[in-house]
């Protein structure tokens, strides 16, 4: 197995720190808000690749932690006029919610940041016993970030690059620019714990390396995250972590790929930010899921109406092929017909977990499933219990077949036969010259979320993606 680890810029072969298990920590949300696409595509991404390593027989323990105290949290807990705890508890219920959805397992803990204030308390001590760190006398502790002589090399920068780089505030307490915080002093009203530098809270970098060293051991085989957490928020883990106890952190370190919206950076500001749960409303979750597993979990993903209703068809290739089929567990000297499909799903997934690929085999696979409904209905059971089995390995093909395929998608205000019949009516319209009415049939239906898609080839139709602003 081969897995691309971020530190080293290459794929490694992948091999336990302990045989035969794998201990694996993921950052997970801030939990002030719903969770957005982004999120979407890292739960999904380590989802996949937590159950392809169990699958290949490891014994995994999968940590994603909450982060609950945080600036953005503290405001948007005053903003509601909360408590912070009602706010948290609010977004971890609808986290929760959200992931069930997409078909995400749990992971095997979720520890909060909150729950670990003594650990990190002691992580801070340490690093200031090792002079890595200072108390200031406002309460803040910051990190000696020239101290520790191999920061910048999960991101490959040059200290004084990043200082010449810098936009530098001023901070009289700090004994340099670059220097982050490990705690910071609360202000008057604020949530705090008592400590040996005065009442206050930890920074945001601490609180992952404390729950991360602490579920899993000062080094661990697999850390992964967001594309926007490699610097600071790991580079500065790494430093504190290794700082601290003296030893490598992690082994290999993965990041998924971002989501674009129409080919922009998805944001609030241009109006392209969506939750979870605002796409979920117009999709069915399968769909959805599907579109975060065809790239590759490195790649950054491009959400489209259009690329929702190609996921959908893609889905419907695999169902239509299932549709008809009992399944049978094969026996032990069927296993054959189909082990050449399994030999390249493994090597696709052994392959820096490369899910395009192992799709493409799962196609080849439906394919093969058609033609023995037509020509050997014996092994069609078997190729349908492995096409599924395969599935279900990227939490994908786990519904009814008919189900899904008579289901009307998920956001249609309408069935699709009425679409249809709409669509025929304006052809009508326009081949009568009758625009008017032509006209009025494309509105009515995109007031309905129905986008008209015409080409040469015809009329076709996609569910519009929600507008965050409604």
């Amino acid at each position: 197995m081969q897995i691309y680890n971020t530190l080293t810029r290459r794929k490694e072969p992948f091999t336990p720190i302990e045989p035969g298990k794998v201990r694996m920590y993921v950052c997970g949300m801030t939990v002030y808000d719903y969770c957005h696409l982004g999120h979407a595509r890292v739960m999904v991404a380590f989802d996949v690749i937590s159950r392809y390593l169990r699958q290949r027989g490891f014994d995994v323990t999968y940590v994603r932690n909450i982060t609950d105290i945080d600036d953005k949290i503290l405001k948007r807990a005053s903003d509601n006029q909360e408590s912070i705890t009602a706010l948290t508890e609010r977004m971890i219920e609808a986290m929760h919610e959200d992931e069930a959805r997409l078909s995400v397992l749990p992971p095997d803990m979720e520890p909060r940041a909150t729950g670990y204030i003594g650990d990190i308390i002691a992580m801070v001590e340490t690093l200031i016993a090792k002079e890595f760190a200072y108390a200031a006398d406002n309460g803040d502790v910051y990190y000696r970030v020239r101290k520790f002589e191999g920061y910048g090399k999960l991101n490959n920068r040059d200290l004084d690059a990043m200082r010449s780089g810098a936009r530098v505030e001023v901070d009289t307490h700090k004994e340099d620019p670059l220097d982050f915080v490990l705690w910071k002093a609360a202000k008057p009203g604020e949530a705090s714990w008592s400590s040996p530098w005065g009442d206050g809270r930890p920074g945001w970098h601490i609180e992952c390396s404390a729950m991360s060293t602490c579920c899993l051991g000062d080094t661990f085989d697999i850390h992964g995250g967001g594309p926007d957490l490699t610097f600071p928020h790991h580079e500065n883990e790494i430093a504190q972590s290794e700082a601290a106890t003296g030893k490598t952190y992690v082994h290999t370190w993965m990041h998924a790929g971002a989501v674009r919206i129409n080919h922009e950076k998805m944001s609030k500001s241009l109006g392209n930010f969506f939750t979870i749960r605002e796409v979920l409303a117009h999709h069915d979750p399968e769909v959805v899921r599907y579109l975060l597993v065809a790239s590759h979990y490195r790649s950054p993903i491009n959400y489209t109406p259009e690329s929702l209703s190609d996921a959908r068809k893609s889905l419907e290739r695999f169902y239509n092929a299932l549709e008809g089929v009992a399944l049978e567990t094969p026996q032990a000297e069927d296993k054959d017909l189909s082990s050449r499909f399994c030999e390249r799903f493994g090597a696709s997934m052994d392959d820096d977990f490369n899910t395009p690929e192992a799709l493409s085999v799962m196609f080849d696979l439906a394919r093969e499933l058609n033609r023995a409904k037509k020509e050997d209905p014996e092994n069609a059971p078997m190729l349908a219990f492995e096409l599924k089995r395969l599935g279900g390995i990227l939490g994908l093909l786990q519904q009814d077949p008919e189900v899904f395929l008579k289901g009307q998608p998920a956001g249609l205000s309408l069935p699709e036969k009425e679409i249809e019949a709409r669509i025929v009516a304006r052809a009508e319209a326009k081949k009568a010259k009758d625009f008017a009415k032509a006209d009025a049939i494309r509105d009515e239906l995109a007031a309905q979320g129905i986008v008209l898609k015409d080409s040469r080839e015809g009329t076709t139709w996609v569910v519009e993606a929600p507008d965050a602003s409604a």
